[in-house]
């Protein structure tokens, strides 16, 4: 999912780039508009004016003993008894809930982070099965903090937008919504390069070769019209643009029902945030999600064409469970999941940060993950639905320290 915008947390994707080439991972990126007035603009105000906090300091980083693109190769160092760590005893019983779920994944993945193996959470996973005590006692019970490289956190927020639509074309209602088209190909390119594992990239098949697959103005120019394809429509082309970005939500439909939709694939195309051209270009002065929708609006035509400078298109699929899903295929919990990159953060795993501000400080649980969301302690958390997830993800952004919580036999098998 995965994914902050205005303020500097929701500007920071709009405002920078993915890399090209390589296929952004599922899940959202960073918050969108929900193109909805708010309910309650006072209150919403007040959810989204940061409340300041002390961060605590990082500890003096480990030598780092490889090139850096893992958390085992950039080093790190054993931290503070997580009994002793600041949280939110609701918010840490809420990770702990998530945890709970992640379990059945957790056991069975691969760790890319090499910091752990899926049998080092099987006891704390059995263990977590009948806990009746606190959150935070659990977590020092069965696991140790560690700081991965300097520690240095930088948190962004995402949320479920809601936005208008209809399952089937209308008048007012005619942007399609696209599941993912069946000649959209995935290439392991490890299966070809040992120095390429790891590293995937989307394409279609023309003749004899692999090639790029439609951008999103060739889609919106109706590459895929007349396939079968359209699960639903949006009202809004700029709506369902920052809702893509965000890779899941809900579309209001006319009857008052809410039809939910989640990640399937996306194009394989590089993510260019579309804030950041506009700035330089000087059509908006401080970036925020509110300039840059104001600007869309006022100019459609050149609007569009901005937007399809974003060559990334993402396809959903109808969600009818439990959701939004992460990249993990559980539900991530607003004020519980964060998306991380695995290569530094195993994704199942708690995290505790203590933040500049005070909203995202306590324990999340890494579930889902992000084009846009790369490198250590770098991490994006997720509110939720509603206005109040919207105003707070909206405007989040925040640095401090990370510290990742590891079972006990990992941390003793690292020499920590």
């Amino acid at each position: 999912m995965k994914r902050a915008l205005f303020t500097l947390g929701i500007a920071t994707f709009l405002l920078s780039a993915c890399a090209g080439g390589v296929i952004p991972n599922g899940g959202p990126l960073t918050p969108s508009a929900s193109g909805r007035p708010a309910a309650d603009k006072p209150a919403l105000d007040r959810a989204a004016r940061p409340i300041p906090s002390t961060a605590e300091a990082t500890l003096p980083p480990a030598l780092q003993t490889g090139d850096g693109t893992t958390a085992a190769t950039l080093g790190i160092v054993r931290g503070p008894e997580i009994a002793g760590l600041r949280v939110d005893a609701r918010k840490a019983k809420l990770a702990m809930d998530s945890f709970r779920n992640s379990c059945p994944g957790l056991v069975r993945r691969t760790d890319n982070s090499g910091l752990t193996q899926g049998s080092d959470w099987v006891a704390a996973c059995d263990a977590v099965k009948t806990w009746t005590g606190d959150a935070i006692s659990f977590f020092a019970t069965h696991m140790d903090a560690v700081q991965v490289g300097d520690g240095k956190a930088f948190a962004t927020g995402y949320f479920e937008p809601e936005i208008a639509g209809c399952r089937t074309r209308q008048a007012g209602c005619d942007v399609p919504v696209y599941k993912r088209p069946n000649d959209l190909i995935d290439v392991d390119l490890g299966q070809f390069s040992d120095d390429l594992k790891g590293k995937s990239i989307r394409g279609k098949v023309s003749g004899t070769k692999l090639v790029q697959y439609d951008d999103r103005a060739g889609i919106e120019s109706g590459s895929l019209a007349g396939r079968g394809l359209e699960i639903a429509y949006a009202a809004d082309v700029v709506d369902f643009f920052f809702l893509q970005i965000q890779g899941s939500g809900r579309l209001k439909l006319p009857d008052g029902s809410v039809m939910r939709i989640g990640y399937e694939s996306q194009n394989g195309r590089g993510y260019t945030g579309i804030g950041r051209l506009m700035k330089d270009r000087g059509l908006i002065t401080d970036g925020s999600m509110q300039g840059i929708v104001a600007y869309l609006r006022a100019n459609p035509e050149e609007g569009r064409m901005i937007m399809q400078e974003n060559k990334s298109f993402v396809f959903f699929r109808e969600l009818t469970g439990a959701g939004p899903l992460g990249a993990m295929g559980y539900p991530v919990v607003g004020e519980a999941s964060i998306a991380v990159d695995v290569k530094f953060i195993p994704l199942g795993a708690p995290v505790w940060l203590s933040m500049d501000r005070a909203e995202p400080n306590g324990v999340w649980i890494a579930q889902d993950t992000g084009g846009a969301i790369k490198g250590a302690n770098r991490v994006d958390t997720f509110w939720g639905a509603g206005d109040r997830a919207r105003a707070i993800a909206g405007g989040m952004s925040a640095r401090g320290a990370a510290l990742l919580f590891l079972p006990k036999a990992a941390v003793a098998r690292l020499g920590l």
